[in-house]
């Protein structure tokens, strides 16, 4: 990814023109929908069809790892999954014009999920289990994985460049962020864990329901890593209210796939992992305009110094035993 890219260049124009270079022709406008690392508009066709066209962002990801996660996609929409697959047209789903990928889906009649639909979290284990029952199958090969050295070490390795953070809290920020790195280093060598094909991305936005049943978008950041990547970032609250929700997924999850238990102490150092990888990519997309027009609190002080709170927080809780499920569960 270029420092200087802009998506500049990705008139509505260039878009109209990319689609009917498909022999698909809008009837409508390009309504633009909410996504930071793509761009994504939503249209009716001359058929009255309702479509999500997805326009990548360039050098982000290479052809083969954009086509590897449609292949995913098409994989589990044959099996029986809810999701949003790319659709294929004469036998192609990625589709390039002028510098940009970029894919067609239909657009989904269905709403956002809320966490707080405990009744829900039953079905949703009940699909990613099949999910990753299916994704257990077979391996990504050029798909990024989910480990320390790219969720956590990379990250760190790009912030030591940035001049966003406060000059008087980069050597308490870096402290805590080399503690971090070395505690989940050693957490990671000391639990060994089987890494499967995952969403990869799976908050509670990037399910929607339709018809009551959960529905899976989204699958940008598919990977390779340890099945409790796609539970655990459903979980919020209060301990006692994650533990019931832990149960309520797994509940279901077990329905159609076994879950290893021991992976629950991986938790906090996802989490951890995430949270550092989340600031990462803001410091590496700040040139992009949306970027400052939705983060700009990113460059005060005081966003850098609540961070460095939760960060010494984080590394307290990896110290902690790990959640447990509900009793008699």
């Amino acid at each position: 990814m270029q420092a200087n890219f802009s998506y500049q260049s990705l008139t509505p124009e260039l878009q109209l023109d990319a689609l009917a270079s498909i022999a698909v022709y809008p009837e409508s406008g390009l309504i633009s929908l909410n996504s930071y690392e793509n761009r994504v508009s939503l249209f009716t066709d001359e058929n009255k069809i309702r479509y999500v066209v997805k326009f990548y962002r360039p050098q982000h990801w290479s052809e083969a790892q954009l086509k590897e996660e449609h292949r995913f996609c098409q994989v589990l929409e044959k099996n029986g999954c809810q999701i949003a697959s790319p659709i294929e047209i004469n036998q192609q789903t990625l589709f390039y014009f002028q510098g940009y990928y970029f894919a067609l889906f239909n657009s989904l009649s269905a709403r956002s999920m809320e966490l707080d639909n405990i009744d829900i979290l039953y079905d949703v284990g009940c699909a990613l289990g099949k999910i990753h029952r299916i994704g257990a199958q077979d391996s990504f090969k050029h798909r990024e994985p989910l480990n320390v050295q790219t969720m956590l070490s990379n990250p760190i390795k790009a912030l030591r460049t940035s001049t966003y953070i406060p000059k008087s809290l980069r050597n308490p920020l870096f402290s805590i962020l080399d503690a971090l790195e070395l505690e989940i280093t050693k957490q990671f060598d000391n639990h060994k864990h089987t890494t499967i094909r995952l969403h990869g991305d799976c908050h509670a936005s990037n399910i929607l329901l339709k018809n009551n049943s959960p529905y899976f978008v989204d699958f940008d950041d598919c990977k390779m890593g340890p099945a409790i990547q796609d539970l655990w970032i459903l979980l919020s609250g209060t301990k006692p209210e994650k533990q019931l929700q832990l149960s309520m997924l797994l509940e279901g999850y077990e329905e159609e796939f076994d879950f290893d238990r021991n992976q629950l102490c991986l938790i906090e150092p996802l989490r951890t992992m995430r949270i550092i990888s989340h600031v990462n990519w803001i410091n590496k997309r700040w040139s992009d305009p949306a970027f400052p027009l939705s983060f700009p609190w990113f460059i005060t002080d005081q966003y850098w110094k609540e961070l460095l709170q939760s960060l010494k927080d984080q590394l307290i809780a990896l110290k902690e035993a790990p959640i447990s499920l509900q009793p008699n569960y």
